[in-house]
């Protein structure tokens, strides 16, 4: 079945951010997918995630996904610094951090000014995308009624800090690094090595240890499934964009404002959206341990973590009979949030 599909740019001009700088002459990239309902209560804000843009993730979307246009007015943005919406690539003047609450604060913009949208029935994320419906939840309290927070934390954990760390290193230590987040050319033995690491956290020591490796890539041994999948992942992706998503990642906390102070578990008790949090049972960056410590102060909340040995559980081949039905429990998971009544 067809549904309405849409996209274009937003124009925000020089778009004020969280550290006191501005992004200027500043975009974003968006698309939509169904119909807004005429009393606007049906629309679920996507955001994209670390080196993700909209066509990425639009795999979630139809009658029988997890996101079905035919019920819900579906508004993918594409995070600044992915290469679409303004990004080091593309902008010159590119400041030295863009949060996620200035990604936030400008898809609130694009809601309200250009799609005529007030309030979000949901904001379903993952990992950095996560982040993002996290802070909308802490910084627009009365704009959410649920969101969900797929792989992700209110807070960005030291150790993830230390994973990122290791990425940003990566990419300045390559020679056609310039300072400043600038390279002279694509640093390719940097995003190779850049690539290498990320699998390993990407990628759970259960994954490896059941040989997902080979039985389900058909990789004749590990060296061949590296190569074949990880080496080329991120040569599409200009290296200071990366470096923009990693360090707006590694700064992400929904406290840090002048609304909470720092205070994340004020934070976390401001937030009246219904939350369903769903770590990955094997995610190494972002812990069930995380959401466990953040449960607690939530009002309205259910923790369901995604049983998967495959790490961080994004986009894996369809053709896995275990992975058919993971997703489909999440399918179930998402439906149960999206049709009970909103808490109050």
């Amino acid at each position: 079945m067809p549904w309405p599909v849409n996209e274009g740019f937003f124009e925000l001009g020089d778009h004020p951010l969280a550290a006191g700088a501005q992004l200027p002459r500043a975009r974003l990239a968006w698309k939509t997918h169904g119909t807004l309902s005429p009393s606007g209560d049906n629309v679920i804000l996507y955001p994209t995630s670390f080196a993700v843009r909209h066509g990425d993730i639009e795999w979630l979307i139809s009658p029988e996904g997890i996101l079905d246009p035919t019920r819900w007015f579906i508004v993918i943005v594409d995070m600044f610094g992915n290469g679409l919406s303004s990004s080091p690539s593309n902008t010159p003047d590119y400041p030295a951090l863009v949060s996620a609450a200035d990604n936030v604060s400008a898809q609130r913009r694009l809601l309200r000014e250009h799609l005529g949208v007030q309030r979000l029935a949901c904001v379903y994320g993952w990992s950095m995308g996560a982040q993002q419906a996290y802070h909308w939840a802490a910084l627009y309290p009365d704009e959410v009624e649920r969101v969900v927070v797929n792989c992700g934390s209110a807070r960005t954990a030291v150790h993830n800090q230390v994973f990122l760390d290791s990425l940003i290193a990566t990419l300045e230590a390559a020679p056609e690094h310039l300072g400043q987040g600038r390279f002279s050319a694509p640093p390719a033995a940097a995003l190779r090595a850049f690539g290498r690491i990320y699998a390993a956290w990407a990628l759970s020591q259960d994954f490896f240890r059941a040989d997902l490796h080979r039985s389900a890539f058909g990789a004749p041994d590990l060296e061949t499934f590296l190569r074949a999948n990880w080496d080329g992942r991120f040569a599409a992706r200009h290296a200071q964009d990366l470096l923009a998503h990693l360090r707006g990642w590694h700064a992400s906390d929904i406290s840090a404002n002048a609304r909470h102070g720092g205070d994340l578990t004020a934070a976390l008790r401001a937030i009246t959206a219904r939350v369903l949090l769903m770590p990955g049972a094997t995610d190494l960056y972002f812990r069930v341990a995380d959401n466990e410590l953040e449960l607690p102060h939530l009002r309205h909340a259910r923790l369901l973590p995604i049983p998967s040995v495959w790490g961080a559980p994004g986009r894996q081949p369809a053709a896995q009979p275990r992975r058919r039905r993971l997703r489909a429990r999440r399918g179930a998971r998402m439906a149960g949030i999206l049709t009970e009544s909103p808490m109050t």
